[in-house]
Parts: C-alpha cells; structure tokens; sequence
C-alpha cells in the first residue's frame, strides 16, 4: 500500500531520480572495495578512475599517497598497481605462479585476439611460448647465426649513415629498419632493404599503432570497448594500422605456403607450418593459420619497437653527454680498434661500454608500467587480498628509480654498473626486460643487438647534434616512451 501510493506520487524527473539512486546503489554494491583489498583513492559511480592518469608521474604520487600496492577503477574493472623493487620482485619472482595470466586488453583483442605469445593463457601460451623460444634459434648455428646476421646489418646500417655525409637526419625509420631486419631473417628468412618503401611504411604504421595505443582517448577503449568502438578516435587509427600489417604478414606467410619443403624449413614460419601437419591431434595448442599470424605479429613487434627505441635513445643520450661518448669510443679503440667490426667476444672486455648501454635501458624507462598481468587464482599479497582475474601493473619505473638501489637515480650514471675497480656489475634492480615466466622472450636477442649496433655505430661515427637542436631528454608518451623526433649529425671518426 504503501509503496503504491509512492508510485502513484513519482512524476518523470522522481522516476529519473529513484532509477538513477537504484543504479548507484547497485554500482556500490557491485563494485565497492572489498575487504582488505588494495587501498586506492575514491572511485565516480560507473566510471571509476578514469579521469586519473596512468601516466608515471601520476602513479608515482598514488604510490606516495597509498603506498606500494594499490588499486584504481577504470569502469568496473579494478588494476592493481606494485610498486618499488621490494613489492615488484615478490609479484614477478616469489610468487610468480600466482600472476602468470594476461588480463584481456580490449584494444588489443580486437587484433591479437589471444592467440598469439604476448596475450595468450594458459596451454596454448605454454605451447607456443615454448615453440617460439625453441624455433628462434633453431635455424643454421642458432645464436651465433643470430650474431652474423647482426654484425651485417650493422655494417648496412653503418653505411647508411655514411650516406648521409655529415648531414643532418632523422635516423629513426633506419635505424626501426635495421633492428627490424634481424627478426625478420629468423621470421621469413630474408632482410628487406632500407629503400623498400612497403616495408618501411609497415614499420611506420606499427610506430604510429604504439604511440597513440597509450593516448588517454585509445585508452578509454579499454573501460568502454562497447561504446567506443561507435566513437571516433585514434583507437580506429590503432586497429586500421594493425589491420595493414597483419595483411601484409599474411601474404609472407601465403609465400611460405606456396614455397615451402617439410624437408629444409628455412625459417619460423616453414617450421610452424610443418607444426600444423603435426598436431593436427591437439587443437588447443593452437597450431594453426590464425595463430601464425598473430605468433607472426607479436615477434615481429617485440623483436623490433623496443629495441630500436632504445637504441634511438642511446643516440640522444650520447648526444647530450659527449664526455661519456669519448669514454665509450676510447673503450673500442683499445679493445677493438678500426679493423674490424666487434663481435660478441669483445664484451666481456669493455666494461664502460656494456655499464653505459646498461644505463641507456635504466634511464629510458622506455616501458615504465611493465605488460599487465592477471592473478591466476586468489592471493594474499603486500598484506592485501587479491581475487582471481585481477589485473595487475608492475611498476618497473619505481624499480629503475629506486633510491633505495640506485645511488642516484635520477641521473644517466654509468657508474651503476660498474664497481670501483671499473668492472661491469650487475644489478637485482636492473628489470627493463620485466622477470618471471612473463619475462621477455627476445631478452637475449634484444641485448646482442644492443652491445653490436650500438658499438658498431659509435667505433665508426661520432654523434652531433645540429647546431640549435640538442634532442630533449623528456620522452613522449605512448604505449612506449620514445624519444621526441630528433635530428643528427654521424661525423665518420
């Protein structure tokens, strides 16, 4: 009775009003903090955090203001945020089989579709993690072909900079290319020259996908997919370039077809294509067209964006310390000289260099949030009671930062890694490549590159800036951090 003569009473804007305080009230219900899980600051009703930034800076402050493991909203998805070398090393190694999944990344599903390596779970992820990591050095010597066909793209990618003859350029699409060519030998068994304008275009489109994959904009795709996707934005951007190099990776792999003989497999995709005859009788480990082509994407991306993202910052750190420059080039000139190019071997005897290169990855920062990662069941961590299929964020930035590892941390200081007799050093803190079962599966492939392109380029050039156009050290952000673009000058030694 009651309740129907409040009914009778309600006009339009009261019915707004009880509907409206009904979906608040089941938003708290639904979404509300559960007990003794992460603090974090207040959550709006439907929306969450969205309008926090996951931009470093930002988290560093909640990390100031709630501590080394917190929780924002975004939606009705909650992330929980570890910060700090301590917190971030339990996460990623003593209790790495409590958050070995992948949550699923809306702007990334619609391409990767979790299929691949770097978004998959569970058998398929092991199956295929374990194929790519035993197929990557599988072909001619394994790792010493690898370091072949290093040292001559170094040596293309040298005389692409001779070309420019002291004059200003923007290295960055030769330098993309360059590191692009070394997985793209173990992929599809050829390099593409620095002048093939296709492929070039291809390296530009998964540039452009990265950097605006972490636009606050592409990101609110993540919090709302189905809305989103009727909206503009540069998520389009995103899923259009994906879309382009996906078909080109596919006409690859139709040649691969074409081509191929199950009795002398010259590369990844003619080994995979022989896997699909093989297991047949094991559908869920996922060897299958539509798999290669995402396994194809993922190794391509990882093996290329952040290695030649971080070489593009060696080049704009050597530029603004010219000091550490001449230390490095007198280092090649004792150890190795003009004569030839180095090799491997040299390493172990060039301490500053392998210190500075170091420094180059800890300073970067150049993936400050890490690849989130999901708990795969529930778990008691920092004090905190964390739900299965949480997603959660690494901090490796406060790692790479850590007052409490670094001596000074906000300063490029190859002295991190070497002690006081001048040897190299290695460091716990030291986790650009993340660690655990998630860790980087290019890890080894990426650190050859880095020691041989970068002392490759720097035994034969010395690095300038344009007169008025020293690079900023400020990055730009984007699903990476990258340099701004900048110009240089390679004056031959």
């Amino acid at each position: 009775m009651i309740f129907q003569t409040i009914f009778e009473c309600l006009n339009f804007w009261g019915w707004c009003l009880l509907v409206f305080t009904i979906l608040i009230l089941v938003d708290l219900v639904k979404n509300g903090r559960a007990q003794n899980f992460p603090p974090g600051p207040p959550a709006v009703p439907f929306l969450g955090n969205i309008f926090t930034s996951l931009d470093i800076k930002s988290i560093d402050k909640l990390t100031e203001d709630y501590g080394p493991v917190f929780s924002l909203r975004r939606g009705s998805d909650k992330i929980v945020f570890v910060s700090g070398y301590k917190m971030v090393r339990e996460a990623l190694v003593s209790q790495l089989d409590s958050f070995t999944e992948r949550p699923e990344i809306p702007l990334f599903h619609v391409i990767f579709k979790g299929i691949g390596i770097a978004l998959s779970n569970g058998y398929l992820w092991k199956k295929q993690r374990k194929f790519a990591n035993t197929h990557l050095r599988y072909f001619g010597e394994g790792q010493r072909t690898q370091e072949k066909y290093i040292e001559e793209e170094c040596h293309f990618l040298c005389e692409s900079f001779k070309e420019e003859q002291e004059r200003p350029f923007n290295p960055q699409a030769t330098i993309t290319n360059g590191v692009s060519n070394i997985i793209s030998s173990v992929l599809f068994g050829h390099r593409f020259e620095y002048t093939d304008d296709r492929f070039r275009r291809i390296l530009q489109l998964d540039t452009e996908a990265v950097l605006l994959a972490g636009s606050p904009i592409a990101q609110l795709y993540d919090v709302f997919p189905g809305l989103m996707k009727h909206l503009p934005g540069p998520h389009h951007t995103v899923h259009k370039n994906y879309n382009q190099i996906l078909d080109f990776l596919m006409q690859e792999i139709k040649k691969h077809q074409e081509e191929v003989n199950p009795d002398d497999p010259r590369d990844y995709i003619d080994v995979f294509l022989g896997e699909i005859e093989k297991k047949k009788e094991d559908p869920l480990a996922g060897f299958n067209l539509d798999t290669l082509l995402v396994c194809t994407l993922d190794l391509m991306e990882a093996g290329t964006e952040t290695t030649a993202t971080t070489l593009r910052w060696a080049m704009v750190l050597m530029m603004n310390y010219p000091e550490i420059q001449a230390k490095v080039q007198a280092e090649i000139d004792a150890v190795i000289g003009q004569s030839r190019q180095p090799n491997l071997t040299d390493r172990p005897n060039m301490p500053y260099t392998d210190a500075v290169i170091h420094e180059v990855q800890r300073f970067a920062n150049i993936l400050p949030l890490g690849f989130p990662k999901m708990a795969s069941k529930d778990t008691t961590f920092g004090g905190y009671f964390i739900p299965k299929g949480t997603a959660i964020a690494s901090n490796l930035s406060s790692v790479l930062f850590d007052k409490n590892e670094w001596e000074t941390p906000d300063v490029f200081n190859p002295g991190h890694f070497l002690d006081v007799e001048g040897r190299f050093r290695r460091r716990d803190a030291f986790l650009p490549f993340s660690a655990g079962k998630r860790a980087c599966l290019g890890e080894y492939l990426a650190k050859m590159q880095l020691f041989l392109f970068f002392a490759a380029i720097l035994q034969r050039f010395t690095l300038t800036a344009p007169p008025g156009e020293m690079p900023s050290l400020v990055g730009v952000q984007g699903f990476t951090i990258s340099p701004e673009q900048f110009r240089m000058m390679a004056v031959p030694r």
